[in-house]
C-alpha cells in the first residue's frame, strides 16, 4: 500500500531532500530490496551447504511381521517389509518403535559446494547492482521531475506578471475610451489581449499542477497537489558549469549492473558443470529398534510397552562415495545455456555502452546549444523590455498605434517565458550528462 513518509515542511523542500524521500518510499526501490534481502538470504543458506548434515528420525508402529526372502529395492511411497521368515501368516499386530540419528559431511566434493556458493554470491552482487542502478535511475527521474515543476513555476510568475500587466493595460484603454480619448476599438483590442493573457495563466496553472503530480507520484506520496511545496534553489538564476564532468560512462550503474549479470551468468555455468562430479561424505549413524516380537524366542507381545522398549541398538562410521554419472548430460545441457546467457548479458553490455555514448554526446550538445540560448535570450528579454517601455510611452503620448503596443507586450511575454525554459533545459540538459556517465554526485555539487 502507497503511503506518505514526507512530513509536513514548514518550509518548501529542496532537490535533496526530495532525492532521499523518493529513495526510502518508492515502490521500485523497495521491490528491488527486498530482491537484494532475498539473495543475500539464498547466499547464506548456500554457505550452510559447507556444515555437516544431521537427521533424526523417530517412529512408532503397529504392524504384522510376515516377510518373505528375496531382494526389496525401496521407492517412494512403499513400506520396507519386516519381520522373520515364517511358514504361515501371522495377522496378529504389535507395537514397534524405531529411532536413528544420521550424520553426513560432505568433505570433498570437486568444486561443487564452491562454485554453487559463488554463484549464489554472484546473484547477490547482481541484486545489489540493480538496486543501486535502481535507485539512481529514479532519482534522476525525480530530479527531472523537479526541474520541470520549477520551469512549470516560472511559467506561471510570468504569465501572473503578463495577466497583471495585460488587465492594468486594459483597464487604462477603457478608461479612455470611457473619456472619448480613445477608440472604441482600443478597448476591444487591450480586453482581447486580456482574455488571452488569462487563457496562458490558467494553462500555465493546469501544467504546473501536472508536473507537482508527477513529481509527487515520483516521491511515492499521496496525490494531494497542495501539500507539495518546493524550493527553487535558485535554478533560474545561474547556469551550470559543465568543465567539473569527466565525460566517462564505464561507471555507469547500468554498465555495472550488466557486468555483474555476465559474472552471475558464467558462476552458474560453472557450478552446474561441476553438479555432475561425485561427492565424497563422512558418514556416522546410530540407532536403536524396539518391537513386540521377541529376537530371543520368537514370541509374540501385543502391549505397547513390549513394542516400544528398544531390543537391539546399532552405529556406523563410514566414508561414502556418491556419484551419479549420467546427470552429467543434464548439467553439460545447462552449462551450455549459461554460458549462452553470460553471452547475451555481454551483448547487451555493448549495446548500453554505444547508447550512453550516444545519449553523452547528445546531452553535450544540448547543453552547449543551451549556454548560448541563454546569452541570447538575456539580450532578447534587455531589448523586449525596452521595446515595451518605449512603446508603452509612444502610445500614451499618440505618437504609435495600439497594435504596435500589444505587439511589444507579445514580445516581452515570450522573452520572459522563453529565459525560464532555457535556463531549466540547460540544468536539464547537465541532468542528461549525469545520467549517461552515472554520475549524480557531480550534478548535485553543482546545485550547491
Amino acid at each position: 500500500m502507497l503511503c506518505s513518509i514526507l512530513p509536513i515542511y514548514s518550509q518548501p523542500i529542496d532537490l535533496f531532500q526530495s532525492l532521499e524521500v523518493a529513495r526510502q518510499n518508492y515502490p521500485s526501490i523497495r521491490a528491488k530490496t527486498a530482491q537484494l534481502e532475498a539473495n543475500v538470504s539464498e547466499y547464506q543458506a548456500q554457505k550452510n551447504a559447507y556444515i555437516p548434515r544431521l537427521t533424526l528420525h523417530h517412529q512408532y508402529t503397529y504392524s504384522t511381521g510376515n516377510s518373505l526372502e528375496g531382494g526389496f529395492y525401496p521407492t517412494v511411497g512403499t513400506l520396507s517389509p519386516s519381520g522373520g521368515i515364517h511358514p504361515d501368516n501371522d495377522y496378529t499386530a504389535t507395537y514397534g518403535s524405531f529411532t536413528t540419528a544420521l550424520v553426513e559431511w560432505d568433505i570433498f566434493s570437486f568444486g561443487k559446494i564452491v562454485n554453487q556458493s559463488k554463484a549464489a554470491q554472484a546473484n547477490m552482487q547482481s541484486s545489489q547492482a540493480n538496486l543501486e542502478n535502481e535507485i539512481f535511475q529514479h532519482q534522476v527521474r525525480v530530479a527531472d521531475a523537479y526541474l520541470l515543476l520549477l520551469m512549470a513555476e516560472n511559467l506561471t510568475r510570468v504569465q501572473e506578471v503578463n495577466e497583471a500587466r495585460a488587465r492594468s493595460f486594459s483597464q487604462a484603454v477603457n478608461a479612455a475610451v470611457n473619456s472619448q480619448l480613445r477608440a472604441e476599438v482600443d478597448g476591444l483590442m487591450a480586453q482581447s489581449e486580456f482574455e488571452k493573457a488569462r487563457v496562458l495563466l490558467l494553462q500555465s496553472r493546469q501544467l504546473e499542477r501536472t508536473r507537482r503530480l508527477q513529481l509527487m507520484e515520483l516521491l511515492g506520496m499521496e496525490m494531494n497537489a497542495d501539500t507539495l511545496r518546493i524550493d527553487s534553489m535558485n535554478f533560474h538564476r545561474n547556469l551550470p558549469d559543465l568543465a567539473i564532468f569527466d565525460h566517462n560512462i564505464l561507471e555507469n550503474p547500468l554498465l555495472r549492473l550488466q557486468a555483474k549479470r555476465i559474472e552471475a551468468a558464467s558462476f552458474q555455468a560453472n557450478a552446474f558443470r561441476s553438479s555432475a562430479l561425485p561427492t565424497l561424505s563422512l558418514v556416522a549413524a546410530g540407532w536403536a529398534r524396539g518391537s513386540g516380537v521377541s529376537n530371543a524366542d520368537g514370541s509374540i507381545r501385543t502391549d505397547f510397552s513390549s513394542g516400544t522398549e528398544y531390543q537391539v541398538k546399532n552405529y556406523l562410521l563410514g566414508i561414502s562415495a556418491r556419484w551419479t554419472i549420467t546427470d552429467g548430460f543434464t548439467a553439460f545441457n545447462r552449462y551450455k545455456k549459461f554460458q549462452s546467457i553470460a553471452t547475451q548479458h555481454s551483448e547487451a553490455y555493448n549495446q548500453q555502452q554505444l547508447a550512453l555514448q550516444r545519449q553523452l554526446n547528445e546531452a553535450q550538445s544540448q547543453y552547449q546549444v543551451m549556454q548560448e540560448q541563454a546569452e541570447a535570450v538575456q539580450l532578447q528579454l534587455n531589448a523586449a523590455q525596452r521595446a515595451y517601455a518605449q512603446a508603452q510611452a509612444r502610445y500614451q503620448s499618440g505618437l504609435t498605434d495600439l497594435p504596435t503596443l500589444l505587439q511589444s507586450m507579445v514580445a516581452i511575454n515570450q522573452a520572459e517565458a522563453d529565459k525560464a525554459i532555457t535556463y531549466s533545459n540547460a540544468w536539464r540538459a547537465l541532468l542528461a550528462i549525469a545520467l549517461a556517465q552515472g554520475d549524480l554526485p557531480t550534478f548535485l555539487s553543482q546545485v550547491n
